[in-house]
């Protein structure tokens, strides 16, 4: 994770003000995780260990099979312990070649080791295991032998092929991810320049207020359907993931299959808007329905929302919903969950620990930087994001090639205090959406309540909104739900344009008066089909439209909605 620089402290008016500013300047060596929560978990774990004398005997008979094991690995050859089909750290050869292959052996045997010890403890509460997991693996994945340049055979051998280049090339890496980490050098990538590269579907900036840009797109056909296409995205990111280079675009890709398209653009926080809330992010949903309508003259429209934007917008619906309002003809989610019980190694992050240090740590700040978060998420997949790129791009001296979705990753947004604080405190953690807790303008919403019919998509290596939590919509909704499961990741899954190579997706409906059907009792009857599922997804708005008609205007100024400049406009530019 980039070091976290300080920000000036607020005024202090009592002294838990100091403990909050303690705190805040304690998470900048910790990145924001809770060193008190670590701290419980690891105390409950090993005082259950500690009473329980026959697991302890267990794991020690189980050091000494694998001691067994790795001796008669170094006598015979056969190996003791075999990587998982996801673990490439040790594809390369090499790695079977003595003496690499022992250091493989032996720290695929500790690993396995500590996988035991850190399951099947009774006592211990599941939540203090799954966090010890974690950090026990943070720990073992510094620790691999592949992290290392004396111990990694492949950058052995680069560095006698190239005579040292690579580590000078790699050096030069490193100083140049540091100056960007410090401010002292863009932190963009200038070959993916949103409005030149990337972000560049023709449209116009056709509402702004101080929470989003509403962005209209140029039709591309002679005729569109009524309906016009409201994305949501997530305000933790950029919303030009929706819209990447031409080829990749699904925001081009929906334009040219006759849509007329709009898209928020939300702002990039400061700290002068420490005191913004959800609510206001949901206001500006509303904001932007009203405007997309107005535009266009149309009564109904498809609102579909991605990540975080899909649960905005499935609380604007719901409020929607309370009040008869239907005005929304489809809704289709996005890697986007509403319950938030399975929400995968994210809640790691979510207890009351961690989230009072977060919320002091945005006291400080007003917000929570892009840096904090994406800290987080490079810790769920540490391996990939960090220890392998840190071998490939410091060590090897491989630059990663031109990536646009890389690019955009790392053209990451803030949060405002109050609002994050609102989010994670009644989403994530007390999970008010999804058991009937949740209130809009005093009154409670529920998505039971919703009667559009609905399009939602999970990702199968998502670790961020894992699919079985995203399909738990089908379990809270009594209306129409086409349940699509795609294959790829959070991102990838989403971004998967006709032609994208090796791409798969199961797609099943369910209808009001079906059963429920458990997540693998879904897989059991879905059905699998070949390719991207945005066809799929494009013929199903389609078939909910209405006849094709002669494409809107752009903006419209006659009904107080002028362009106010063009595509992709200003907030996306902040950083």
């Amino acid at each position: 994770m980039p070091p976290l620089l300080p920000a000036p402290p607020p005024p202090i008016g009592s002294l838990s003000d100091l403990d909050r500013l303690f705190h805040s300047t304690e998470a900048l060596g910790t990145g924001a995780l809770s060193p008190a929560a670590l701290g419980i978990a690891h105390h409950e774990w090993f005082v259950h260990l500690a009473n329980s004398p026959f697991r302890q005997i267990e794991l020690a008979a189980q050091a000494l099979r694998d001691a067994q094991r790795f001796a008669a690995f170094l006598l015979t050859g056969q190996p003791a312990a075999t990587p998982d089909a996801q673990d490439h750290r040790w594809a390369d050869p090499s790695w079977q070649m003595p003496p690499f292959n022992a250091l493989q052996q032996s720290h695929l045997l500790t690993e396995s080791w500590w996988k035991s010890a850190l399951e099947g403890l009774r006592g211990a509460s599941p939540q203090s295991l799954t966090i010890m997991r974690f950090a026990m693996r943070q720990v073992l994945e510094a620790l691999a032998p592949s992290n290392f340049p004396w111990s990694n055979p492949q950058v052995i051998e680069a560095t006698l092929m190239s005579r040292g280049a690579n580590l000078m090339n790699g050096a030069t890496a490193w100083m140049r991810d540091q100056e960007r980490a410090f401010n002292l050098r863009p932190s963009l990538d200038p070959r993916f320049r949103p409005g030149h590269e990337v972000a560049v579907t023709p449209g116009k900036v056709v509402f702004r207020n101080d929470l989003i840009e509403l962005l209209q797109y140029a039709p591309t056909t002679a005729q569109v359907r009524p309906e016009p296409v409201l994305i949501v995205p997530a305000w933790i990111m950029k919303y030009y993931i929706l819209d990447l280079s031409p080829q990749n675009s699904m925001v081009r890709y929906l334009v040219s299959q006759g849509f007329t398209v709009f898209c928020i653009s939300w702002r990039n926080p400061d700290a002068s808007m420490r005191d913004v809330g959800l609510d206001d992010y949901r206001r500006a949903v509303m904001s932007a329905i009203d405007a997309a309508l107005t535009i266009t003259g149309q009564q109904h429209l498809h609102a579909c929302g991605y990540c975080l934007g899909g649960t905005l917008l499935s609380i604007a619906a719901c409020a929607m919903a309370r009040e008869a309002d239907n005005r929304l003809a489809t809704i289709t989610l996005l890697a986007a969950q509403v319950d938030f019980h399975e929400a995968g190694e994210l809640r790691l992050f979510i207890n009351d620990s961690q989230l009072a240090l977060l919320e002091d740590v945005m006291w400080r700040q007003g917000f929570l930087d892009s840096r904090q978060m994406a800290g987080a998420f490079q810790l769920l997949r540490v391996r990939d994001l960090v220890w392998q790129r840190a071998v490939r791009l410091y060590m090897l001296g491989q630059e990663d090639p031109p990536n646009d979705l890389m690019a955009w990753n790392a053209d990451a947004t803030r949060m405002p205090a109050r609002m994050h604080a609102e989010y994670l405190r009644q989403l994530f953690l007390d999970n008010d959406l999804s058991e009937g807790r949740l209130q809009v303008d005093g009154r409670t919403v529920a998505l039971a309540d919703l009667r559009a019919p609905m399009f939602a998509v999970g990702t199968d290596r998502d670790n961020i909104a894992p699919w079985r939590s995203v399909y738990n919509l089908l379990r809270e909704t009594r209306t129409d739900v086409d349940f699509v499961l795609t294959s790829g990741g959070h991102n990838a899954g989403i971004v998967s344009e006709p032609g994208h190579p090796a791409r798969h997706y199961l797609v099943h409906e369910r209808r009001p008066h079906d059963v429920y059907l458990s997540p693998d009792e879904w897989l059991g009857q879905a059905r699998r089909r070949e390719g991207s599922w945005w066809p799929a997804w494009a013929a199903w708005l389609a078939h909910r439209s209405g006849t094709p008609v002669a494409p809107p205007a752009l903006a419209n100024r006659a009904r107080g909605l002028p362009a106010l400049g063009d595509a992709p406009g200003t907030y996306v530019l902040q950083t």
